[in-house]
């Protein structure tokens, strides 16, 4: 696989966890922990997503 199909690949996983962080966010009772998991998750794939460009 190219780096910019596994980019697009990460920009995709990337915009979907951002899209479940805020449907969780938006719940009566938001899961906290939950929400910093996938912000944890969401920044590793950011860095990967940087580290992947750069290739």
């Amino acid at each position: 696989m190219g780096a910019r199909a596994e980019v697009n690949i990460l920009s995709q996983q990337h915009a979907s966890l951002d899209a479940v962080i805020v449907e969780e966010s938006q719940r009566p009772n938001p899961d906290f922990i939950r929400i910093s998991e996938l912000k944890r998750e969401k920044l590793r794939l950011k860095e990967q997503i940087e580290l992947t460009s750069r290739h």
